[in-house]
């Protein structure tokens, strides 16, 4: 028997062609529609530098002149997270989701959709406010008391160095909360990006003296109370933030402060009152 290393030769890939089956909105409260572009197979080609593509000549696969297609893209390095969409049914970011990968030798048709848990504005882009405004409510981001020279800030663990250097790598890209079950278009919940933000400041020293109001900023109408454990976040996270385990660290902090409020806070208040303390 030949036990000589056999190898397949490659196969070719010259006249290969790419359908891009594109959702297409002219504006936030207009009706949908899909348009089909046609594309030469590139090795190595991204989304994002398929888009430009079908953006300088933007014809249709059926020949029709159509408007240049809309996206948000800054960056092109998966760190400005703003070309999150769904592609082939799955959120992920459109610069690192790389053609060969997406079609492999399979029927090569990517379907782009925008993301379904933020408002259109048109096309692929959508309005990530949400978003920002749940990074409001917990208070993500660390007071100072002026713009003078502070001195070195007090000494962090190694241990607590490396969790906070992973949370701090968040993007707000959004996929997150459209992998979401527990997030609609029309809800308050928050979503993990925030919940996981408000403990990487509650970790820093100096943020540390807001703690609380970041724990009360969890708690209310949209906070980490609806968060169902379906842990599709942790799963699609482009930075791979460990979010299951930042929720579960602030679902602590909030029991733990529910608990406070329920036994210190009512002392006080008899106090405040008269009544036996």
């Amino acid at each position: 028997m030949d036990n000589a290393t056999t190898t397949q030769a490659p196969v070719s890939t010259k006249g290969k062609k790419v359908t891009f089956r594109i959702w297409r909105q002219d504006g936030p409260d207009q009706a949908g529609r899909y348009d089909e572009f046609e594309l030469e197979y590139r090795p190595g080609a991204n989304v994002v530098s398929c888009l430009m593509e079908i953006q300088r000549n933007p014809v249709t696969k059926d020949g029709r002149k159509v408007p240049p297609v809309i996206w948000d893209a800054a960056c092109l390095e998966e760190v400005c997270g703003s070309c999150a969409m769904n592609i082939n049914g799955r959120v992920r970011m459109a610069c690192s989701a790389l053609i060969d990968r997406i079609v492999g030798d399979g029927e090569a048709v990517i379907t782009l959709q925008p993301m379904s848990k933020f408002p259109v504005t048109r096309d692929l882009s959508v309005n990530r406010d949400r978003m920002f405004d749940a990074l409001k409510r917990v208070k993500a981001w660390i007071n100072i008391d002026g713009t003078h020279d502070l001195g070195p800030g007090p000494r962090q663990s190694a241990a607590d160095h490396g969790v906070m250097y992973k949370l701090s790598t968040c993007i707000t890209c959004g996929s997150c909360l459209e992998a979401c079950p527990q997030v609609t278009i029309d809800n308050e919940f928050m979503g993990a990006a925030a919940i996981s933000q408000a403990r990487l400041f509650n970790m820093n020293p100096t943020g540390k003296m807001n703690a609380e109001e970041r724990v009360r900023g969890l708690m209310g109408p949209g906070g980490i109370q609806d968060c169902g454990k379906a842990q599709n976040c942790v799963k699609v996270c482009p930075k791979e933030i460990p979010l299951t385990t930042s929720i579960a660290v602030m679902n602590r902090e909030v029991s733990k402060q529910i608990i406070k409020d329920i036994f210190f806070n009512q002392g006080d208040e008899k106090k405040a009152t008269g009544g036996p303390g």
